[in-house]
Order: C-alpha cells, then structure tokens, then sequence
C-alpha cells in the first residue's frame, strides 16, 4: 500500500492491536466455555483471503492477486471463473463446479464483504430444453440484495 510514514504507522497499529484481541479471544475460547474452541472469524489481509475464505476454492487468492494487477475486478471474476469450471483449482463436476465459479465471482465483485456469495445463491442446476439443448439454472434468495442490482445482473452474465 501506497501511504505516509503516519498513515503506516497507523495501519501497524491497528494491526497489532487487532493481532492482540484475537489472541486475547483465542485464549478465552481454549477454555472450553464456548461452542467453538476458536473465534469463528478468520482474520484477512486483502480481497483475494476474503474471497478464499469466504467461498473458496483452495488455492484462489493467489490467482486473485495475480490478476488483479493487469485486469479490472470485473475481469477477474469472469477468469477466477472460467479457471473454476475448467478445474485448474480441482475437479468439480457439472453443477458443482457452476456453483462454485458462481459464488467466488460475486464474492470478487462483491469484495467479499456482503452474505450474498454464500446465501444468495441458493442452488445451481443444469437444466435440458425441449430441444436437447443445457442451460445453467441459478436460484437465487433473498440475500442475494446486499449485492446490488449490478453484481447481480453480473452473475447471469458469468
């Protein structure tokens, strides 16, 4: 990141406070009072983590920041895709591998700080016209909204 020595210091410091409260909360939660042994959120650098976490697949943050330093948001999400069906992160079939180019698209476009990559898309089908022909069913619910009507006309485009 591009900033002042003050701006720096201040990012260093929210980060090492943030790194102290999440210590702070692990230790509470290695007690054993809570439901979960850890604190459930997991702590993020940039847009590619937030995405990888979020919707995944494994291994997409890399690609994420290597694209994003010649490509617009937009552009990423339409490759992250393609490479999704194509299996570069891994073999998905059919369906499975719709839905998952779907939900790490609008998670790149959408910053991955919006519930609609994980909720909104409730399920992906495969479907058969009359005429033998597929086409790619997506159903949508109603946290599909904080997305916005552009990320939302987007993922009919991916």
């Amino acid at each position: 990141m591009i900033a002042s020595k003050k701006y720096e210091r201040y990012f260093r410091k929210l980060e090492t406070e943030l790194e102290r409260i999440y210590r702070v909360a692990s230790e509470a939660r290695s007690r054993g009072l809570d439901p979960y042994a850890r604190p459930e959120p997991k702590l993020s650098k940039d847009l590619a983590e937030r995405v990888e976490f979020l919707v995944g697949p494994k291994g997409v943050a890399d690609h994420i920041r290597e694209f994003s330093l010649k490509m617009s948001r937009e552009e990423v999400a339409l490759k992250i895709a393609e490479e999704v069906v194509y299996g570069v992160f891994g073999r998905l079939t059919g369906e499975k591998a719709a839905e998952q180019a779907l939900r790490t698209a609008l998670a790149i476009v959408t910053e991955g700080v919006t519930v609609a990559p994980v909720q909104g898309i409730t399920r992906v089908a495969i479907k058969t016209n009359d005429d033998g022909s597929r086409y790619l069913a997506v159903y949508f619910a109603g946290p599909i909204r904080p997305a916005g009507g552009t990320e939302q006309a987007f993922i009919v485009v991916v």
